[in-house]
């Protein structure tokens, strides 16, 4: 059975992206079709704020792409050797919170350790920070121009200082049209297709629905989390599955259990 899954692959330690081997496992025959691209923004003013991590009382992660923006810092301005001499302990010494375990992954190997990766989305975690002793100091929060405001909200209503920087915005991938085009071409419609953020479902639904035509109502659609539910349903899309974790066993348990006649075991 053929599932869809609109991101871009990422590789794990067995050379294989992580959701096409747990589908695997039940069996279904996963394609990979990134629909997002990214540009960053404001490097040089984060990378300074990096330089002093005296000034912070942590940092907070709620997407791999803002920990790629560290990455880029650390390169362009050939702090790599600055990061493992001094900054990476400073920072080692405050909290760093983070969502999701692929954005944990990244953050490890920066040599720093993460708390709050169980939390799922920005909600939970912004709970489990509010939760702990708080820093006089603000905690850096990079993030994407399309952040929800619900994390720098509910520390703002606790007291908790936060400063947050526009490190990346993401824009549509050049290539989601002619890819779709491709798959629906030689493999047909899929059984399933699961969307990863709501920039996803702006950005792709569209050519979906048209190379779809009268088979859209047959797909069972997947969200990896309740934000892009909730981006689904706003479209009037029935969500069959939303991930009980952004985990590549979550989203394939969810996905067959969607998947499954009725009746069946």
């Amino acid at each position: 059975m053929k599932v869809l899954l609109l991101k871009d692959a990422k590789e794990d330690d067995g050379g294989q992206d992580p959701y096409i081997r747990e589908l695997g496992l039940f069996g279904f025959e996963a394609t990979l079709i990134p629909v997002l691209s990214f540009e960053f923004l404001s490097l040089p003013s984060f990378s300074e704020k990096l330089s002093h991590p005296e000034g912070y009382g942590g940092l907070i992660f709620t997407s791999p792409r803002a920990v790629e923006a560290v990455e880029l810092c650390l390169e362009k301005d050939n702090k790599t050797e600055v990061w493992e001499k001094s900054l990476k302990e400073k920072w080692s010494a405050k909290s760093v919170y983070v969502v999701g375990n692929a954005t944990a992954s990244l953050v490890s190997k920066l040599g720093l350790d993460t708390e709050g990766e169980k939390c799922g989305n920005a909600e939970n975690l912004a709970e489990y920070i509010c939760s702990r002793e708080p820093s006089a100091l603000p905690l850096l929060f990079p993030c994407g121009t399309l952040k929800r405001e619900v994390l720098p909200k509910m520390l703002k209503d606790k007291g908790i200082p936060m400063e947050s920087i526009t490190v990346y915005r993401t824009i549509p991938h050049p290539a989601i049209q002619v890819n779709l085009n491709s798959y629906y071409s030689t493999q047909g419609v899929p059984a399933s297709i699961t969307f990863f953020s709501p920039s996803g479902v702006t950005y792709s639904l569209k050519h979906i629905q048209e190379l779809s035509g009268d088979s859209m109502d047959q797909i069972k659609f997947a969200a990896i989390g309740p934000t892009t539910a909730r981006a689904l349903a706003a479209q009037g899309l029935p969500v069959s599955c939303t991930a009980d974790s952004p985990t590549p066993r979550a989203l394939a348990t969810g996905v067959r259990r969607a998947l499954q006649p009725p009746g069946g075991c």
